[in-house]
């Protein structure tokens, strides 16, 4: 568990960089949604620092001494989504929590929520609304105090008019969105990100 917790904490930095004018907009629609518990949807293309854009939201909120728990949406196999997401109970191995319990008191974390399978949407969407779920082969009900974040880097519209992804979950994550400009629109910032990359 110590092993997963630091490999999660120290993956990427929750230090946010920049001068341009870009950077400054994202910096203050981040800064007025920390002190709250809303539920943010952060989109850009890939390699914008979204995640490093969520882990901001987390460190300077009053949930930071709190787990902040990262869900790749499309490394997990969908079969697998379910167990590693609530968790699973059986006779011999007892009660492995899943992410969502990992996450309980602090941030839960969904990057490219788009890649998330339709079945597993339902599920999160019925804990989003009942802020309770059972684990895989449990009858328990277990409640969770999580603040949740997501991120893509597709139109969402268009996911939902394919079909692939649930326009009331899309809703229920969507409080907030924030856009994440890509490096071409902050492109002044280059050099002083280029600068902390070499001191790293």
């Amino acid at each position: 568990r110590e092993n997963s917790e630091l490999r999660r904490g120290d993956a990427v930095s929750s230090e946010m960089l920049g001068d341009s004018a870009a950077y400054k907009v994202l910096k203050s629609n981040l800064d007025k949604v920390t002190g709250t518990n809303g539920r943010v949807m952060l989109t850009g293309p890939a390699g914008a620092g979204k995640e490093v854009a969520a882990r901001y939201i987390h460190a300077n909120s009053n949930r930071a001494s709190s787990p902040f728990v990262s869900v790749n949406s499309a490394s997990i196999e969908p079969e697998r989504m379910e167990e590693v997401l609530f968790g699973r109970e059986n006779g011999e191995r007892g009660i492995e929590a899943g992410l969502l319990e990992q996450a309980h008191g602090g941030v839960l974390y969904f990057d490219e929520v788009a890649d998330m399978p339709l079945g597993t949407q339902s599920k999160i969407l019925r804990v989003l609304v009942d802020q309770q779920f059972q684990r895989v082969g449990g009858s328990d009900k277990v409640r969770v105090d999580i603040r949740v974040v997501s991120s893509t880097n597709r139109s969402l519209a268009e996911e939902i008019a394919a079909g692939t992804f649930r326009e009331e979950l899309f809703h229920r994550l969507n409080v907030v969105p924030v856009v994440v400009p890509s490096l071409e629109e902050r492109r002044e910032d280059i050099p002083l990100l280029a600068g902390h990359f070499i001191e790293e």
